[in-house]
């Protein structure tokens, strides 16, 4: 027995260091610190290979590959998003408000992402429509299809969309394809190999390849771009699968958030992929870069005049740019501060700012799903729905289906709409991209869908947070922590 007791103490005081070591060996918030601590100290072994999969940092691989060196490139599209375009904006800077202006020069500094004007600007709340209009723009290419999102699934919708790129690599365009496999059930390189036959391009991202040995699991594109022929793009929050058109029995109606661009912000999406596209080819024969032939000016007759910024973010950039925006646009708020997320799981610093704008009289909405689609994501959004409506923040739970829009509005002043939730994930691990428009009667088109959504939504009260079963809040009160590493 003393043999015994003396091996658990030897092997409970291992694992004891090895976790100190292990979680303090990079930097990190202390919040994720202190759950992957509690994880390798209360499950030995289990949580060790979790950590192994989920918890170590982007591989040098993948570091120095996102990190090649793209300043031509970034110039080139720089110079031309700037051409015929707002190139005259720091004349205009006293037309902008302090806040938008302090926004703008932020991202311009960090991501050198340039301000664009001229664009002309639709929005897609319904799966159908958003398909149907995308296809019609591929269907009209004359020169490339560039195609980049998280989820491609191999069903109805996946087969049109896959067999619309297989017409046009028959018709001898520029056709190249980029997904993440791990969001992309049945993508199997049987399934593409058409495509490639006729001479499409078709490469998972970087970080799905050697999802295992190379501990990458837990770090996905998330983006949704697509681009024809340098003129016209699309991003937002809709992926490709049956799902997304509402055809799915255990989410009912699909609620989503897209946008079509015709204008000068499209040369920076295409940029995003460009740079995702050449981390991930194996064959630098294969890599893309930013000739003329890849950006095309709309005629001044097709032009509209909403002025934007195209940001990308991911785990290669320390600095989290996209939550960093998200700060200083709650911070900056007078009236009010609109968001629809699928999952709220927001770090501290996120929280304090919330609630600063609720001190000062700022009307604070949140817009979540009344369903989950990952259980632990969703009972940890409870958690914080529930912490933030007794803190004075309205809460909003979509009732018709899910909700997977991720858009914020501030005052009149500038929204955001793309690929970035509400969540640490979204923070910090998933590579994201955001369109940041700063245009009021944008913003009035996003409070208005708001305020419809919101029509059908519940709003939660404190009154129905004390009729919660006390194993929900367990439940709820488990997974907040572990959101540190959902």
């Amino acid at each position: 027995m003393h043999i015994i007791t003396a091996i658990i103490s030897i092997a409970i005081t291992v694992n004891t260091i090895a976790a100190l070591i292990t979680v303090f060996w990079r930097p990190r918030s202390i919040t994720s610190t202190l759950a992957w601590l509690m994880a390798l100290v209360f499950v030995p072994v289990i949580g060790f290979i979790l950590y192994l999969f989920l918890g170590r940092g982007l591989d040098r691989e993948t570091k120095r590959a996102m990190k090649e060196d793209y300043s031509g490139d970034l110039k080139m599209i720089r110079r031309l998003a700037e051409k015929d375009s707002i190139r005259q904006s720091r004349r205009n800077e006293r037309k902008f408000t302090a806040s938008e202006w302090a926004l703008i020069r932020y991202f311009d500094h960090l991501e050198k992402s340039p301000l664009t004007n001229d664009n002309q600007l639709s929005i897609f709340t319904d799966g159908t429509e958003k398909f149907e209009a995308l296809f019609k723009d591929i269907r009209a290419a004359k020169q490339h299809v560039h195609v980049e999102y998280y989820s491609f699934f191999n069903d109805h919708i996946g087969n049109q969309f896959l067999h619309l790129l297989e017409e046009k690599a028959a018709q001898g365009l520029e056709v190249r394809l980029l997904y993440d496999p791990w969001g992309s059930p049945g993508a199997t390189k049987k399934w593409f190999s058409k495509l490639e036959r006729l001479g499409g391009k078709v490469e998972p991202f970087i970080t799905g390849r050697g999802l295992i040995y190379k501990t990458r699991l837990n770090y996905h594109l998330h983006r949704k771009i697509v681009v024809v022929d340098g003129l016209i793009s699309w991003t937002g929050g809709f992926n490709v699968g049956d799902q997304y058109l509402g055809n799915s029995k255990k989410f009912g109606p699909w609620r989503d958030t897209h946008i079509r661009i015709v204008g000068p912000a499209t040369f920076s999406l295409q940029g995003v992929f460009f740079r995702d596209w050449n981390a991930s080819v194996k064959n630098p024969a294969d890599e893309v870069h930013a000739l003329p032939k890849y950006f095309t000016l709309p005629d001044k007759s097709a032009r509209g005049n909403v002025l934007m910024q195209i940001v990308q973010d991911g785990p290669d950039n320390s600095a989290d740019i996209i939550k960093g925006s998200f700060l200083r646009m709650i911070m900056s708020a007078k009236s009010r501060v609109w968001i629809q997320t699928p999952y709220l799981i927001p770090d501290d610093a996120i929280i304090e700012a919330f609630l600063n704008a609720v001190r000062i009289g700022v009307d604070c909405r949140i817009m979540i799903p009344s369903m989950p689609d990952h259980p632990f994501i969703y009972r940890a959004t409870q958690y914080y729905a529930n912490y933030l409506t007794k803190k004075g923040i309205k809460i909003y739970i979509y009732e018709p289906g899910f909700l997977h829009a991720k858009m914020m509005l501030v005052d009149r002043q500038f929204c955001t709409v793309g690929s970035t939730n509400q969540d640490i994930r979204s923070y910090s691990l998933n590579f994201e991209c955001n369109a940041f428009i700063y245009d009021a009667p944008v913003v009035d088109q996003f409070a208005s869908i708001f305020e419809k959504d919101q029509k059908v939504c519940r709003l939660l009260t404190e009154e129905m947070i004390k009729e919660q079963s006390h194993w929900l809040k367990f439940k709820q009160n488990f997974s907040r922590l572990l959101s540190p590493v959902l």
